[in-house]
């Protein structure tokens, strides 16, 4: 008599056990944040690596961002470099997206999800500078192929939701940089907790003012010039509240006919001067 094999599963149970194995894989590396500024958009990530990089260039106007596996993204990386070099040269330059990038990480994590055994352990973010901040483009790609159109900002790995929260509370469009890397510093930081250094940094930008190729990694003295200017802006703006309580204060002691103060309890203020 035959013995039923027993370790039968449905495909709905085993998408489900491939799904959580690639969340929990990609929620133990830190957050990555994208977002607009008024001159392009901003890549940051605590990264204490010099050699793996998390933000990366993919084309003229293109950026690229991701968390999860390193061996595994920096793959869809290369892949995506060679797609746009080939369609750059082939066709024109200007044929090269951020939404074909975008559908060909789509269609390839697809594929992996559905066909493999392992899925990928990466989440990644795919993004274009326009000419104008209503050209921007920022496309989020999960590990099962699903894309996201973000509108400002995209926020993935780690404790994304929370990252994301605390950023949509100081977000704005328009921000200057400095002020838009201050927002994502916060966001990244737990609350109570301290900002990384900027040895621990990985911050690049698609500047839309630059010539040709608009992605600029900031680092050393660049960085640390931001990162105080950010400092100083923060500073300023908590002090014009307290400024301007005491401007009132002293307008209410020095303004003429205002009302005398309080006599102290048990004593008559008679005005007398006496």
């Amino acid at each position: 008599m035959s013995i039923p094999f027993g370790g039968y599963a449905s495909p709905e149970q085993i998408m489900r056990d491939r799904a959580e194995y690639a969340r929990k894989g990609i929620a133990r590396g830190r957050s990555v944040v994208v977002m607009q500024y008024a001159d392009g958009i901003l890549f940051v990530a605590p990264n204490p690596s010099k050699a793996l990089h998390k933000i990366s260039e993919i084309y003229d106007r293109i950026g690229f961002a991701a968390v999860g596996r390193y061996n595994e993204f920096e793959s869809l990386r290369l892949a995506g470099i060679r797609y746009a070099d080939i369609n750059g040269y082939t066709f024109n330059r200007n044929d090269v997206t951020g939404r074909g990038l975008a559908n060909l990480y789509a269609q390839h994590l697809g594929m992996i999800f559905t066909e493999s055994i392992k899925s990928f352990e990466v989440e990644i973010v795919v993004a274009e500078v326009g000419d104008a901040p209503e050209d921007d483009q920022i496309y989020r790609i999960t590990f099962d192929g699903s894309v996201f159109d973000e509108q400002g900002m995209a926020v993935i790995g780690g404790q994304a939701e929370a990252v994301g929260g605390r950023l949509k509370e100081r977000y704005s469009e328009g921000l200057p940089l400095p002020q838009a890397l201050d927002a994502a510093l916060a966001a990244l930081t737990e609350p109570g907790g301290e900002r990384p250094p900027a040895t621990q940094l990985e911050v690049a930008v698609l500047d839309r003012g630059r010539e040709h190729r608009k992605f600029l990694r900031l680092t050393g003295p660049r960085l640390d010039k931001l990162l105080e200017t950010a400092g100083e802006g923060r500073e300023s703006a908590r002090r014009p509240a307290a400024e301007q309580t005491s401007s009132e204060e002293a307008q209410a002691e020095q303004a003429p006919g205002a009302t005398p103060p309080i006599a102290p309890e048990g004593e008559i203020d008679t005005g007398s001067g006496e």
